[in-house]
């Protein structure tokens, strides 16, 4: 399967992940806005992967994603395993990083959603320190519930609207940041629309990331359940496990 660029799908327990290297999913990002085009990217790791499985809306959304990245050593595991390697991991933290210098450089306009109070303003305040030309043109933390708010909703696409930005950024935690991407992208009408999960408060260094040797073993999960291990308990030792009978299930079909 082919994905809106041409690019070759991997399917992997029934999502179809895009087989991209970090730098053409940036080329991929910027052609979009550079032709004024509109779709939104997800990044699946097996949290979501398992999600995925029972939630109809949540897969609809997968389904119709202009892009689909591989975040999270597992899912790169999985695709070997499962004979179609994929090329690269690009998890969402790292691509929001990279789509910011890559903003700087080329004069695009960030709207930075979500987060914790201040996290998201914290995160612009140290980019604009590291990338002098970036132009973060908005962010807001809205508060808890928000979702279910219509007049909240409503203010926050005019807010979106009004500062126009080429990327649109937000941090909800999945599923909750791709539906509302899904359920409002075609009122602020944004190039890209992205959910990156906990990234600003990552940037903003009120959660301290994996060390990057963790992360390329794949023990970034085990990090964070260490640092919030009341919060993270159920979904790695648990939720998530199901990931792992779902890869094999998938080996013995085939």
């Amino acid at each position: 399967m082919t994905n809106l660029n041409g690019k070759k799908r991997i399917n992997i327990c029934n999502i179809k992940i895009d087989n991209m290297s970090m730098n053409e999913v940036v080329g991929v990002i910027k052609n979009f806005i550079d032709n004024k085009e509109q779709g939104y990217v997800v990044t699946p790791n097996i949290d979501h992967v398992v999600k995925l499985q029972n939630d109809k809306e949540f897969l609809e959304i997968y389904k119709n994603a202009s892009l689909v990245l591989s975040d999270g050593m597992p899912i790169l595991w999985a695709a070997k395993f499962l004979g179609s390697p994929l090329k690269e991991k690009i998890s969402g933290s790292d691509l929001f990083l990279k789509l910011c210098e890559s903003a700087a450089e080329n004069g695009y306009r960030l709207f930075f959603l979500g987060g914790r109070p201040g996290a998201a303003l914290k995160a612009a305040e140290i980019l604009k320190l590291k990338y002098p030309n970036i132009k973060i043109v908005g962010t807001y933390s809205p508060p808890f519930g928000f979702e279910k708010d219509e007049n909240e909703n409503n203010k926050i696409v005019r807010m979106i609207k009004d500062a126009a930005p080429d990327i649109l950024f937000v941090g909800l935690g999945a599923p909750k940041q791709e539906k509302w991407i899904y359920g409002h992208k075609d009122k602020y009408m944004v190039p890209i629309s992205m959910g990156i999960g906990i990234s600003f408060e990552f940037t903003a260094g009120i959660v301290k990331r994996a060390p990057l040797f963790m992360q390329k073993l794949g023990f970034e999960w085990f990090w964070r359940l260490m640092m919030e291990p009341k919060r993270l308990w159920k979904r790695y030792l648990v939720d998530d496990m199901k990931f792992f009978w779902l890869v094999l299930k998938e080996k013995l079909k085939k």
